[in-house]
């Protein structure tokens, strides 16, 4: 089956079949572009659980470490969702 007659009824609630297929697109980009921050930030976690438990003395350079990697992680999100917008507005 053809993807775009699978999605084609979806578009064409609106009216206009191009801005809805960019609807589409948007939303399987953004989706899409949380799936590997989401890993990450739980592969960050789950690091500094066993970084804490192996040397509770260090438990204040991992925790600040910690929310350094989360930051950087999760801005990939935001640069997915920016980039989704623009597609969806040019």
């Amino acid at each position: 089956m053809d993807l775009l007659a699978l999605f084609l009824p979806l578009a064409q609630t609106s009216g206009d079949v191009e801005s809805g297929l960019k609807a589409i697109a948007l939303g399987v980009g953004a989706g899409l572009g949380t799936i590997g921050p989401g890993i990450g930030v739980g592969y960050i976690f789950g690091k500094v659980i066993e970084s804490v438990t192996r040397q509770p003395e260090m438990r204040d350079e991992i925790t600040s470490i910690q929310w350094l990697g989360f930051a950087l992680t999760e801005a990939i999100v935001f640069y997915a969702f920016i980039f989704g917008l623009i597609a969806f507005f040019l």
